[in-house]
């Protein structure tokens, strides 16, 4: 088995958060780097925690997020099952041959009796291990015991004084076995220790890297000691840096949104969450460019340029990415996307016609360039689907236009020419605004803004050059919160201010 292979093996333990998915992307741009061979293996073995739908949502947003992989629990695959619960045989089976060989053993001591073990080596300032006492019991007795019922785990015997190998991220690495104690490989209810079937695994599914977070590098001198035990040649192993938050702190919870489907439920784009995630302790050959297509990222993905020192998490990096992926996405897939966000807000109703997402497009492009995401949609677009004249003439910022002589008088001339007109456009807007200009005398800002707040009831926003046949058409769609034209605006507006 020559060709590259790596694997993703998440616990359905919780949702899908920022480091483990940085992790499956790593493993995904090597193993497509390199054309080889991306694994998907669930590891389950955590009965109490491990649930069905957080496996149904881990490949859920696993896909969102753009990636795939080659075998796995729902794709299949040579080296089938791919679940760790449904592996349970085969990690007997092995244990059974270590305690054959003499490798492993037998260890009936309580869970009372290591806890005393660990305090008494913890008042002692040592490094807390296992005594290796139940090693001293001869075979046959131990053997016997198990088969006259009684409970034991399966202990392996570490042997060797220390294990080393070569990072692919952190270079020469190395512990001292006394560490380490006499690792426990199955537990007396015949459920795996996490570090024993992580080994059987890997070496049955042939995987030749192990690319995961460096929290896991205390992990791999017991996965050494067992390949070591079985005369297994281990993989290579590539360690991620830890990401941060702002703080310096190891990212959590409590620095906001980390896990993949809070970054789906406010509205970031898949495609620049790669993207960022990407630049999480690895930079491309030219050490500058930012924005990279997942072909880009494909292509000059190398363990080399990934570096040791951790990253840091900046959701403003995140957003300022996902202004741009919102600017340049196809704009009827911006209109599809933002929908929920719309619905949500009472402004849409589903199923959404043709029409509505033809209009919604022009509306995207009017606001995208104020959102960091979808889920800031809603007031972006409050002034086209929200307009209130008793709000405009009592708002702090904007009672001025009614209150002053100058917007008094440009709206006075500029309301009278716009209502005797059919449905607006944007060229007639501007002939009516020469019109008031000679009338008035008035240009620039003390022409147009007056006329802004009066259509929108806003000082700032996007153009009325888009906003225009914005509420044009918009006034002709059956919405559940209905858009109201220009001159209904106006209209409204007019009376209200007694113009």
């Amino acid at each position: 088995m020559n060709k590259l292979r790596v694997r993703f093996a998440p616990s359905p333990t919780g949702y899908v958060h920022v480091g483990n998915a940085r992790t499956a992307l790593f493993n995904w741009l090597f193993a497509r780097h390199h054309g080889g061979v991306l694994v998907l293996r669930i590891e389950d073995t955590d009965v109490e925690r491990s649930k069905e739908e957080y496996e149904t949502q881990l490949l859920e947003d696993l896909r969102w997020f753009g990636l795939d992989w080659d075998e796995g629990p729902d794709c299949g695959g040579p080296f089938a099952p791919y679940r760790q619960s449904e592996r349970k045989d085969l990690y007997a089976r092995y244990g059974q041959q270590l305690i054959d060989q003499g490798r492993a053993y037998y260890c009936f001591c309580s869970a009372e009796q290591l806890e005393a073990e660990r305090q008494e080596a913890l008042k002692a300032g040592r490094q807390p291990k296992y005594s290796g006492r139940c090693q001293k019991l001869p075979r046959e007795e131990a053997a016997a015991r198990v088969a006259a019922g009684e409970g034991a785990a399966v202990r392996l015997k570490i042997v060797d004084e220390s294990f080393a190998w070569r990072d692919l991220v952190h270079g020469l690495t190395s512990f001292p076995g006394e560490v380490i104690g006499d690792p426990i490989l199955l537990r007396s209810d015949g459920h795996p220790a996490y570090n024993y079937a992580v080994v059987i695994d890997d070496h049955l599914m042939g995987i030749t890297h192990v690319i995961r977070g460096d929290d896991h590098i205390s992990n791999t001198p017991r996965q050494l000691a067992l390949y070591r035990a079985f005369d297994w040649q281990p993989p290579e192993f590539a360690h991620l840096s830890t990401i941060l938050g702002p703080d310096r702190a190891r990212l959590s919870k409590r620095h906001g949104a980390t896990a993949l489907q809070n970054f789906r439920d406010v509205g970031i784009l898949p495609e620049a969450l790669r993207n960022y995630l990407a630049l999480l302790g690895w930079s491309p050959a030219d050490g500058t460019t930012e924005i990279l297509s997942p072909a880009d990222l494909v292509a000059q993905f190398s363990l080399e340029r990934v570096i040791k020192s951790p990253a840091v998490f900046d959701a403003e990096k995140l957003h300022w990415m996902n202004r741009h992926y919102m600017k340049a996405s196809p704009p009827r897939r911006l209109a599809e996307l933002s929908v929920p966000f719309l619905v949500r807000a009472g402004y849409l109703a589903e199923p959404v016609d043709a029409p509505t997402l033809a209009w919604l497009e022009r509306v995207l492009d009017a606001v995208v360039k104020n959102i960091s995401h979808l889920s800031e949609l809603p007031d972006a677009v409050r002034l086209i689907f929200e307009y209130d004249a008793k709000s405009v003439i009592s708002g702090e910022e904007t009672r001025h236009v009614i209150e002053e002589a100058g917007p008094r008088e440009v709206l006075g001339a500029f309301i009278p020419q716009a209502l005797a007109t059919g449905e607006m456009t944007y060229e007639r807007f501007r002939e009516i605004a020469k019109s008031v200009q000679r009338e008035t005398g008035k240009k620039g800002k003390e022409l147009f803004h007056p006329v802004r707040v009066a259509l929108t009831g806003a000082v700032s926003g996007p153009e009325l050059e888009k906003l225009i046949p914005i509420f044009e058409e918009g006034a002709k769609l059956s919405l559940p919160r209905p858009v109201k034209s220009v001159s209904q605006r106006l209209r409204e507006f007019a009376a209200v201010a007694k113009l």
